[in-house]
């Protein structure tokens, strides 16, 4: 049986370092990367992969690619 998690994590670019912080149910993902050619999308992929100690490839953006607001499914190994 294979489980999935959604994560809601909110989205601030152009930030003046990298971090993840807990917010409500979600997370508060700042970047540095602009928000320009899903450079944001892919820095904020990568940083709370390592946040939560699992493979980028685990993580899947399904919902908010364009906004602040981003939904992403944990996929199980």
């Amino acid at each position: 049986m294979m489980h999935e998690t959604l994560i809601a994590v909110r989205v601030i670019p152009r930030a003046r370092r990298n971090e993840v912080q807990a917010e409500g149910a979600g997370f508060r993902v700042r970047v540095t990367a602009p928000p320009a050619d899903g450079k944001a999308n892919i820095a904020v992929t990568k940083l709370l992969a390592c946040h939560l100690k699992v493979a980028p490839q685990r993580l899947e953006l399904v919902r908010g690619a364009k906004g602040r607001h981003k939904l992403f499914r944990l996929r199980a190994p």
